[in-house]
């Protein structure tokens, strides 16, 4: 039975995902690197701020940190508690969570990678998606704890699966993301009436989360909402790239759009939502998509 539960990284996502544990578990501890984070989310959220070593002491361990090689960094050296088990929620390495599955399991620890998809509404709602990899006697074990803070519990395949299926989740987002950008310039061009064509395409078969919510939201708004960085998203698109390559497959769509991310990150503003990438292209057609 979990007595306790921990949350490190309280970023974007993090914050509002360990804002739900308290309701279900009495003991919930809270760390961050910014410690004064960490005391804002217990004064808001009746969590207890503890340091790391504490916090490690936990039955159930959530971390959620902007990188694999952030969690690999942080668990170095750490005393974790024998017969804890650990819930990476970082869009991380495949390679990297065998790793550190292999490592903790030497220190009677089980490794679940669970990254989550939903963006901060999801997180607010405990309405995410929870993609999970490792062994599954530890999943079972950890699925209360992961049910506080999403919908979708999905157990996907051995140590690294859950982040294979969020870099791929994430590529396909990018993928949908230029191409409505493509396909809204080109109706622009032909002066017609962006908000009715939406309209029309979410009727359609053309439809999906991008044109949905992120174009009108957004996009079409001009509001670009930070909630999902684009350096994160270019993260995960080389990922994504990355299982591609390992797996010896021909993938143009997909390294074409990892190109172009990747381009978009190095030419967007400081602290961009992954939306702007669609900025890019706006410059090379000089079409505002509004």
């Amino acid at each position: 039975m979990t007595q306790s539960v921990a949350f490190i990284g309280l970023g974007a996502m993090g914050y509002r995902m360990a804002a739900h544990l308290p309701k279900y578990f009495e003991k919930v501890y809270v760390w961050n690197r910014n410690f004064s984070k960490a005391e804002q989310h217990a004064t808001e959220y009746g969590t207890t701020a503890v340091e790391l070593t504490q916090a490690v002491q936990a039955d159930v361990i959530f971390s959620c940190l902007p990188t694999s090689e952030d969690v690999e960094a942080l668990i170095d050296g750490l005393e974790i508690k024998s017969g804890s088990i650990w819930i990476d929620c970082t869009s991380g390495v495949p390679e990297a969570a065998r790793r550190l599955a292999e490592k903790l399991k030497a220190q009677n620890v089980d490794f679940l990678d669970a990254p989550v998809s939903g963006q901060t509404v999801g997180a607010e709602n405990a309405t995410l998606t929870v993609m999970v990899g490792g062994d599954v006697d530890a999943f079972e074990r950890a699925y209360p704890a992961m049910a506080a803070v999403g919908k979708l519990i999905q157990h996907v395949g051995e140590s690294g699966a859950g982040f294979a299926v969020k870099a791929i989740n994430n590529m396909l987002l990018a993928v949908n993301l230029w191409s409505v950008a493509e396909g809204f310039s080109t109706l622009k061009a032909h002066g017609v009436n962006l908000d009715a064509a939406l309209n029309c395409i979410n009727a359609s078969s053309g439809k999906s989360l991008v044109t949905e919510t992120i174009f009108p939201q957004r996009v079409l708004s001009r509001e670009f909402s930070v909630t999902f960085g684009l350096p994160l998203l270019a993260k995960d698109t080389g990922i994504a790239l990355d299982l591609v390559k390992d797996a010896k497959l021909p993938a143009p769509i997909l390294s074409l759009t990892q190109s172009l991310i990747q381009a978009a990150n190095l030419t967007a503003e400081p602290n961009s939502d992954f939306s702007a990438a669609v900025k890019m292209y706006e410059s090379w057609t000089k079409i505002t998509l509004k």
